[in-house]
C-alpha cells in the first residue's frame, strides 16, 4: 500500500519538481523523489538521483545501486536493473519492447510485440550513458562503459568500451593505456 501510494506521489507531482541542480529547490526536490522510490522499486542505493520527469511504469521490478541516477526525462521499463555509479544524461530510452515484423502475409500492426515483458536490461556499475540514448530491449551494459550522446544501442559490448553512433559501434576500449 506504501508503494502504491509514493507512486501516485511521484507522478502526481515529484516527478514535475525542478531538476537537483536548480538553485535552492533542487536539493530537496532531488531528496523527495529518492524518498519515494525508496517505496517503489525493488531494490534503491544509497545517493541515488531521479531526476525530473523521470518515467519508470511501476518501478517494483526496478533495481537501482548507490551513486547512481535517471536522467532528466528518461524513459526505463519496469524490470531494470542499474549497477552503482551509473550517470545517465537526459533523454534517455530504454524500449520495453520491439514489434514483430516477420510475417509479410499480414500488416505488421497485427502481429504483436516481441519479449513483452520479459527482457530485462542490465546496466553494469561506473557507466557513463549520454545524452538522448536509445537503447533496444535486454541490452546488457558491461562495467565500465562509456555510451555517446545520441546513440542507438543495439548490440552488447565487453567491459569498458567506448561506443557510439547509430548503430551503435565500438569507439575504444577504456583497457588500452
Amino acid at each position: 500500500m506504501i508503494s502504491f501510494i509514493c507512486l501516485c506521489l511521484y507522478y502526481g507531482f515529484a516527478r514535475f519538481l525542478p531538476t537537483s541542480s536548480t538553485r535552492i529547490v533542487g536539493k530537496p526536490s532531488k531528496w523527495l523523489r529518492g524518498m519515494l522510490c525508496r517505496h517503489i522499486f525493488k531494490k534503491c542505493g544509497k545517493n541515488v538521483n531521479i531526476e525530473r520527469l523521470a518515467h519508470f511504469e511501476s518501478g517494483r521490478e526496478i533495481e537501482i545501486g548507490d551513486n547512481s541516477g535517471l536522467g532528466i526525462n528518461c524513459r526505463i521499463p519496469k524490470n531494470t536493473v542499474i549497477g552503482e555509479n551509473v550517470m545517465m544524461g537526459p533523454d534517455c530510452t530504454i524500449l520495453p519492447y520491439n514489434h514483430s515484423f516477420e510475417r509479410t502475409d499480414i500488416p505488421m500492426i497485427q502481429q504483436g510485440f516481441h519479449a513483452k515483458g520479459s527482457v530485462r536490461t542490465v546496466i553494469g556499475n561506473d557507466v557513463w550513458i549520454g545524452m538522448k540514448v536509445t537503447m533496444t530491449p535486454g541490452r546488457k551494459i558491461s562495467d565500465g562503459t562509456v555510451i555517446g550522446a545520441c546513440c542507438l544501442l543495439c548490440k552488447d559490448f565487453p567491459a569498458y568500451s567506448v561506443v557510439g553512433g547509430n548503430p551503435s559501434v565500438l569507439i575504444k576500449s577504456r583497457n588500452c593505456r
